[in-house]
């Protein structure tokens, strides 16, 4: 073999890795074939490694560094959806903690209020009320008052106390309507386990939202003639009203005040009906959107009043009673 072709041979393979990586090809890519000093011939690759091929061609490895999209680079796509999940989580997180705030929280924190402002009250009368079963004088019957009563539901004086009616309450002390926000009686209900103070005003954060039963500002008080209505929670809030649905007529609504201790039972009920009837909670009560509902003589009534369905606002539920009874203090 010629020296000078087989050194011309050497030169052409040490140089092909050189030439690929500056983009120049090898021979072969020119169309050239190189043979090596065994008389092979030589041709360039692009990095499948040396190996034998047909026709006697042998590759040679170059160490070419491919271009590309780096594997630490996200999609503009990707980033976007991986903040979006964030963002997502991080809602439903504090989701979860609103909903836990509401129907756990607010309930504690409410219950707990309510039991001791009827600890407060029920110490400041002196002893608590217990059943309230002995002692009580009989009302009459449950139909309303007699004929010598007024429409106001107030005896004549001259005329003495109605026979078989229970009279307004005892005054002791307490003179004018209670004062706004005040808690000034305790309401018991033994059918759903209720014993909750009754405040005056339907007020939100002064009243409602504390645990309390709210009393309708210009409605009658307890045991007065007319309709003693009330308002409460159904939700959240201590709900003391979320099992008012429960009530069966017959059914005992105890009022405890500094004065008496009045029981009313339960006469009748209305499921749902707008949130802006305001004939239910009338001096003679009767709904003016359900007109089936309701009385049509005065009487000595109660009224309690809650949201319906759970968990809305949208209409009220309604449950009315008459007083039974009336017990001193």
């Amino acid at each position: 073999m010629d020296p000078g072709h087989g050194s011309w041979a050497w030169i052409v393979a040490g140089a092909a890795p050189i030439l690929a990586a500056a983009g120049g090809g090898t021979p072969a890519s020119s169309g050239r074939r190189a043979v090596g000093p065994s008389g092979r011939r030589v041709v360039g690759s692009s990095g499948r490694g040396a190996s034998s091929g047909r026709g006697g061609f042998v590759r040679v490895r170059v160490p070419v560094v491919q271009q590309g999209r780096s594997p630490g680079r996200r999609s503009l796509a990707a980033r976007l959806a991986w903040n979006a999940a964030e963002v997502a989580v991080t809602l439903g997180v504090v989701l979860l903690l609103l909903v836990a705030h509401q129907l756990w929280w607010t309930n504690r924190q409410a219950r707990a209020a309510a039991e001791r402002e009827v600890e407060a009250l029920e110490e400041e009368w002196g002893r608590p009320d217990g059943d309230g079963s002995g002692g009580e004088r009989a009302g009459g019957a449950a139909g309303g008052l007699p004929a010598e009563a007024g429409r106001s539901g107030r005896r004549d004086p001259a005329r003495g106390p109605a026979r078989g009616v229970p009279g307004d309450p005892p005054q002791s002390g307490r003179t004018g309507p209670p004062r706004w926000d005040q808690a000034y009686a305790v309401l018991r209900i033994p059918r759903i386990g209720i014993r909750v103070p009754v405040a005056e005003g339907v007020g939100k954060g002064g009243v409602l939202d504390k645990g309390y039963v709210g009393h309708y500002p210009r409605t009658a008080q307890p045991g007065q003639g007319g309709n003693f209505a009330v308002a409460g929670h159904r939700n959240t809030h201590g709900e003391p009203f979320r099992r008012i649905d429960r009530l069966r007529n017959g059914d005992e609504l105890r009022v405890e005040t500094k004065e008496a201790v009045y029981t009313y039972v339960v006469d009748k009920a209305l499921a749902r009906t707008s949130a802006h009837d305001g004939g239910v909670i009338r001096e003679v009560p009767r709904s003016d959107v359900r007109r089936g509902y309701g009385y049509h003589a005065p009487g000595y009534y109660i009224t309690l009043t809650t949201c319906t369905p759970e968990y809305t606002s949208k209409y009220r539920l309604v449950v009315w009673g008459k007083l039974r009874a009336m017990r001193p203090r």
